[in-house]
Formats: structure tokens, sequence, C-alpha cells
């Protein structure tokens, strides 16, 4: 393995993700609340020394990502799929992982092909293999159960402060000749279905994430934008920003600065055929021995 800079950075900001990870699948139980899991995910974050790197996402069925509960969210688990996608940021250096529980007890196959699936994916993670034949192991791990991946989603590089950097993971085989380097910090995240396998963007999002830097002439959403700039163009949640603003505020600063081009929603991410979906997802430096940052203590 050649120098990586930062190193030691990079391993922390994984051990905080897996230590707040493991923390939230233990609250996944029926009764509990999506919205306690997620403050509890991101307060345990906070213990550890590090900070979100995104919000927590809690996606469950036929929601692939981006579901982060809101202030007034009161939906609790009961027989759900979900997937509990959390992040850590140390020092800007990021972590990123996630995992699926069945509360159901009927899709024990499904969560087998996406966790394979990342599994085979890893042990590939080596100098010089194309990020199309990522995808390929990604497509047949998950096909040899049956299934389909979702091919519009697929994983990432990841930089300083920046949670979705190159290269794009594919989840199948596409025709991305592109190799990867030894040294190179990716998130590989497959995401299996028994439905069509492509998601759509719905409705009401509640994760957004500053996208440029441009005036605003309102003082109220000026003094919100001030705020966002904290999070250093990461991606960030509504509720943390009604902890510190009114809601209709912050309502109208979300608005008005997506209207204007300086942040982005991320709405919830659904399967086009209302398919169950599972995810795995690792930290991983590409070397001849793939070192997997968010690996199980």
């Amino acid at each position: 393995m050649a120098d990586i800079p930062d190193l030691e950075k990079w391993k922390k900001a994984g051990i905080i993700t897996r230590k707040a990870l493991d923390h939230g699948l233990s609250l996944i139980r029926k009764g509990n609340s999506l919205l306690n899991v997620a403050e509890e995910v991101d307060k345990r974050i906070t213990e550890l020394g590090g900070s979100p790197s995104f919000p927590t996402q809690i996606s469950m069925n036929d929601i692939a990502a981006h579901y982060c509960p809101d202030s007034e969210d009161q939906s609790v688990f009961d027989d759900q799929v979900v997937k509990l996608d959390v992040g850590a940021s140390y020092d800007g250096f990021l972590g990123d992982s996630a995992e699926t529980i069945d509360l159901s007890g009927n899709y024990s196959s499904l969560t087998n092909a996406s966790k394979k699936a990342l599994n085979e994916a890893i042990k590939a993670s080596t100098p010089g293999v194309t990020l199309s034949e990522i995808g390929s192991i990604i497509q047949e791990s998950i096909g040899s159960y049956g299934f389909s991946p979702i091919v519009n989603l697929s994983g990432h590089g990841l930089a300083r402060n920046e949670v979705h950097a190159d290269p794009t993971i594919p989840n199948y085989a596409n025709s991305d000749t592109t190799r990867l380097q030894e040294g190179q910090v990716i998130a590989i995240e497959p995401f299996a279905t028994n439905g069509s396998g492509s998601i759509f963007e719905s409705s009401n999002p509640t994760v957004f994430m500053e996208i440029t830097k441009r005036p605003i002439r309102s003082p109220e959403t000026r003094k919100i934008l001030e705020h966002i700039q904290g999070y250093h163009g990461l991606p960030f949640a509504k509720r943390w920003l009604s902890r510190q603003f009114p809601a209709f505020r912050v309502n109208m600063a979300l608005k008005e600065l997506t209207i204007a081009g300086i942040i982005r929603a991320f709405p919830p991410l659904v399967e086009k055929s209302h398919g169950i979906i599972t995810q795995f997802e690792h930290t991983v430096i590409v070397g001849e021995k793939p070192i997997v940052l968010t690996a199980e203590e």
C-alpha cells in the first residue's frame, strides 16, 4: 500500500462511523421511533469526537435513500425492511457505511444479496480494476439470488469535506473503463431489490446541501445561510436548522435558497415499482489488500 496522506484521520472517521452505526442498529426495534434513532446516532457521532458527514438516513421498504426524519416525524418501526445509513466526519475526513435490518423476517435472501455483493466488490477493489468490472461483480452477485441492483444509484469516491467525489462506483456492468487507483478512498454501496431496479425522486425533502456561494437579499434568510455554511458544504438536515430558528423561517429560507440555486434538496428515493430494497455499504481504501475503514470491530 502506497503512502496515504492523513491515513490516521481517515481511519478515525471510519471508526467513529462504525461505532455510531452499531449504536443505531441496536436501537432499531419495533415500537421505537425513527426520530429517536436518528437523533441518537448523530449524538453518538459527536460524543466520539466527530460530526455527521450527512444526516443519519433511515430509509424503509421501497425507499432506497435520503429519508431523514423531521422534528415532527412520528413514524415508528414495525415490520419494515430498514436501511440505516451513517456518516461521520473527523477534521473533514469522512466515513460512510450502511446496513439493513429486516424487522419483518421475510427478506433474508434479499438482505444477503446486497451484503454478498458488497463483500465481493470489496475483494475486487484493487489497483487497475475497472469500474465496470466492479459493477459487473455487484450485478452478478445480486442476480445470483434472483434480484436486481438499483442501476441509477451508485457508490462514490470520498474526499475531504466531499461526500460524493469521483469516481462513481456503478452497481451494474456499465461501459466505464476507468481504473481504480491505489490509495483511493471509495464508498461501495450495492442496493438490491425485488422490483424493477430503478428509483425516482419523490417529494418532501428534509436533507439539503449548499452547492454554490451567492448573495441572498432577505436578512432572515441570510442568517440561516450563515448557519448552513458552518456545515462546510456537507449535507444537513432540516431539523438541525429548526433547533436554531423558528420552523416557519426555516421553511421559507430553504425554499428561497433552493430557488436561488444556493442549496440543493435531496428528496427520498423510491423504487419505481415499489419493490423492497436492501443496502450494505463500507468505506474502503483501494489496495492490493483493500482496507475496510468501516469494518465491524
